[in-house]
C-alpha cells in the first residue's frame, strides 16, 4: 500500500545555538507552521534521519557520509566552519604532542568532531591516546582524563574557559584542521532522504528556500538575533554575534573541498566507504 504523503514534513533541529541562526528566521516569516520541527543533538537527529524517523534535517558528516546513498543534501546550508569554529575544542591540561596513551574523553553527542580530533591526533600529531566515550561534562571528563573533545554549547564555555584560565589548554577544531589542510571544515549538513524526495519533491524545495532565507534573514539582523539569544542563554550578546559570524553556514564548492578531503583522510577506515560519493538538491 502506498503511505498517504503526510500534510507536514517531519523536519530536525540541532538544540544547541550554533544553529539558532538558521531557525531564527523560520519563527519571524511563520514557516515554522508548515512543519513539524524536532529539537534533539546532533548523533540523536542523525540517527533518526537514517532510520526514517525524519524527512528532513541536520546530519553530522560523519553520519551522512555512512549513510550516502539513502540522503541528498540541501545545497548552500551548513554548519561549518573556515577557520576557528570556537564551540568544537580538544580541552587538555598537556600540550597535545603528550597525549600518546594519554586517557582522552570523547564527548558522547558528537561524531563528527570526534572523528575529527582523532585524525588529527593519530595523523597530525602523532599520539595514540587511549580513547573513551563520555557524557559532555567538561569539569568531570577532566577530572579522568588529560584531555576531552566537547562541542556545541559546553565548547562554547569551554573556549571562555579558556580565555581566563591559563592551564586549560583549548584548541580549536577548525583552526587545527585549517592549518594542516588549508581548507574549511563542515560539521554538518541538511539533507533529505531520497525516498522523501521522489515522494514530495516541491515540499522539500519549499523547505530548503525557507532554510536559506532564514539564514539570510538572521544574518542580516545577526546583531538582533544574539541579543535576544543572550536572554535566556549564559552568554552575553558580543559574544554570541562572535560566534554567529565565525561559523560559515555555506555549502559551497570550497566546503565540499573540505567534505572530499576529510572523507579522503578517512579512507574507508571504521565502516567509512573509501570512495565517498553524494548527491546535491537539484536547484
Amino acid at each position: 500500500m502506498t503511505s498517504l504523503p503526510r500534510s507536514r514534513p517531519r523536519v530536525g533541529h540541532i538544540e544547541f545555538l550554533n544553529c539558532l541562526p538558521l531557525y531564527w528566521g523560520l519563527a519571524r516569516t511563520g514557516a515554522l507552521l508548515d512543519v513539524q520541527l524536532s529539537k534533539d543533538t546532533p548523533d540523536r537527529l542523525g540517527e533518526q534521519l537514517v532510520r526514517g524517523e525524519l524527512d528532513i534535517g541536520p546530519v553530522s558528516l560523519v553520519e551522512f557520509l555512512r549513510n550516502a546513498d539513502d540522503l541528498v543534501v540541501l545545497p548552500d546550508i551548513a554548519v561549518g566552519c573556515d577557520g576557528p569554529v570556537m564551540s568544537c575544542e580538544i580541552v587538555s591540561r598537556v600540550p597535545l604532542e603528550r597525549l600518546d596513551g594519554a586517557r582522552t574523553a570523547l564527548g558522547s553527542t558528537s561524531r563528527t568532531s570526534v572523528r575529527l580530533a582523532r585524525l588529527l591526533l593519530d595523523e597530525h600529531y602523532g599520539v595514540a591516546p587511549e580513547y573513551y566515550t563520555s557524557s559532555p561534562d567538561l569539569n568531570q571528563m577532566l577530572s579522568e582524563a588529560e584531555a576531552a573533545v566537547v562541542i556545541g554549547d559546553l565548547g562554547l564555555r569551554a573556549f571562555l574557559r579558556g580565555l581566563s584560565e591559563p592551564d586549560l589548554r583549548v584548541h580549536d577544531l577548525g583552526q587545527l584542521w585549517k592549518d594542516w589542510t588549508g581548507l574549511p571544515f563542515v560539521f554538518a549538513v541538511w539533507a533529505v532522504r531520497r525516498d522523501y524526495l521522489e515522494r514530495e519533491p516541491e515540499i522539500v524545495r519549499t523547505v530548503h528556500k525557507a532554510f536559506l532565507a532564514s539564514r539570510d534573514l538572521a544574518m542580516e539582523e545577526v546583531t538582533k538575533v544574539a541579543e535576544q539569544a543572550s536572554r535566556w542563554e549564559p552568554f552575553e550578546a558580543s559574544v554570541l554575534e562572535r560566534y554567529f559570524t565565525t561559523l560559515d553556514f555555506r555549502l559551497a564548492e570550497e566546503q565540499l573541498a573540505g567534505i572530499r578531503e576529510f572523507a579522503r583522510r578517512l579512507d574507508g577506515g571504521e565502516g567509512f566507504p573509501a570512495d565517498v560519493r553524494f548527491d546535491l538538491l537539484d536547484r
